[in-house]
C-alpha cells in the first residue's frame, strides 16, 4: 500500500455558517501531514466562498461551485477533482475534534480498510433540540448504538457524514448514486461486492449538528423510511427484522392507548416503562432533565416518522413492485 494522502470531500447547500464552524475546528488538528480540503458548492443561493477565503491562509482548500445536483453526485465531483488518494467525506454540519485526522491515519496505517465509517457525537455547544436528536439517532435504546460508538470493525455500513473510501474503491464503483438519502449506504454495499473492505474506525467521531428543529427532524426521518425498502431491493441481503421496529412500535404505541383505556390500564404499563427507560438515560447522559424529556418527543417523532413510511415505501415498492424514482420521485436527483 502506498502512502495515504487525505483529501477531505465537502458538499454544502446554503449552509455557509456551517461551513465556517467545520474549517475552524480544522484549524486545531493535531495532524501534522500535507492534506486537502474540497468544498463543492452545489448550487447553493447562499455561497460560502467568502467563508472560504478567511479560511486559505491556514489551510489548503480547493473550492468549486456547480449546478445543483444533490449531495452524492457533488461528492462524486469532489472526489474526481482531489488529488489524494483517500477520500473522508464529511457532511457540512460537522465540528471535528483536534485528535479527527490523526486518529484515521493512525488507524489505516495499522488496519487498512478501503472504506471506513465513524461516529457522531453531540457537542457541548448544541442545543437541547439537537442533543435530543442526537441522543434518539445513536442510543443502544432506540436504533441499537449502532450509530453511537459501538465497535463494529467488520461488515459496518459507513454514513456520509462521516465516511472514508479509497480512491480506488471510488473508482471501482463510480462512486455514490443519485438517490437521496440512502447513498451511503447503497454505496457501501457495492464497496462490499466489489470485494473491498469496509469497516467501524473507533475513535474518529465527529459532532454532528443534525437537523435544528423538529419539522426538519422528521422529513429527514421520513425518507429514511421510504428509503430503505428501495435499497433492501436493490441489496437483497442487507433487508433485516430490525427496520420493521419502528413500524411495530408504531402498533404497539396505538395498541398499547387503544387497550389501556378500553381494556385495562396496566395495558398502559409497558409504553410507559420504555418513556421512562428514555427519559432516565437521556437526562443522565446528557446531564440535563430538560433533554430528558425533549428524547421523549424525538423518540415519537423518529418512530412514526420512519415507521409510517417504511411500511408505506413497502407497500408500493416491493408488494406492488413499482419504480421506485416514478413512485418517490423527490428521493432522487436528476
Amino acid at each position: 500500500m502506498n502512502s495515504i494522502k487525505l483529501s477531505i470531500i465537502v458538499p454544502v447547500y446554503n449552509r455557509p455558517d456551517e461551513i465556517d464552524e467545520l474549517l475552524e475546528s480544522l484549524t486545531h488538528q493535531d495532524f501534522d501531514q500535507d492534506y486537502e480540503i474540497v468544498i463543492v458548492e452545489d448550487g447553493s443561493t447562499q455561497s460560502s466562498e467568502s467563508i472560504i477565503e478567511k479560511y486559505r491562509s491556514q489551510l489548503n482548500i480547493s473550492y468549486f461551485f456547480k449546478e445543483n445536483s444533490g449531495p452524492g453526485d457533488s461528492r462524486n465531483y469532489g472526489m474526481q477533482r482531489a488529488w489524494g488518494n483517500y477520500f473522508i467525506i464529511l457532511d457540512s454540519d460537522v465540528i471535528l475534534p483536534s485528535h479527527y485526522l490523526s486518529t484515521i491515519d493512525t488507524f489505516l496505517a495499522d488496519n487498512y480498510l478501503d472504506c471506513f465509517g465513524g461516529a457522531d457525537a453531540a457537542h457541548e455547544s448544541f442545543s437541547d433540540v439537537q442533543k435530543a436528536i442526537n441522543y434518539v439517532m445513536t442510543s443502544f435504546f432506540t436504533t441499537g448504538g449502532i450509530r453511537g460508538g459501538k465497535i463494529k470493525i467488520q461488515k459496518f455500513e459507513p454514513r456520509s457524514f462521516n465516511m472514508g473510501i479509497s480512491k480506488e474503491a471510488f473508482e471501482a464503483t463510480g462512486g455514490f448514486s443519485k438517490i437521496h438519502p440512502g447513498e451511503d449506504p447503497d454505496l457501501s454495499q457495492r464497496i462490499v461486492t466489489k470485494g473491498f473492505t469496509t469497516g467501524f474506525l473507533p475513535n474518529a467521531f465527529v459532532y454532528h449538528k443534525r437537523r435544528i428543529s423538529w419539522e426538519k427532524f422528521h422529513t429527514q426521518v421520513k425518507k429514511f423510511g421510504m428509503v430503505r425498502p428501495i435499497l433492501t431491493k436493490w441489496h437483497p441481503t442487507t433487508a433485516r427484522l430490525t427496520f420493521w421496529f419502528p413500524t411495530l412500535f408504531v402498533l404497539f404505541t396505538l395498541l398499547s392507548i387503544l387497550g389501556g383505556f378500553l381494556v385495562s390500564s396496566p395495558l398502559f404499563i409497558p409504553l410507559v416503562s420504555y418513556v421512562g427507560l428514555i427519559f432516565i438515560h437521556s437526562s443522565m447522559l446528557n446531564k440535563s432533565i430538560k433533554v430528558g424529556f425533549l428524547s421523549i418527543y424525538a423518540v415519537f417523532i423518529q418512530f412514526f416518522g420512519y415507521g409510517l413510511a417504511f411500511l408505506k415505501s413497502t407497500f408500493y415498492i416491493r408488494l406492488l413492485n413499482r419504480n421506485p424514482e416514478k413512485q418517490f420521485p423527490k428521493l432522487f436527483f436528476k
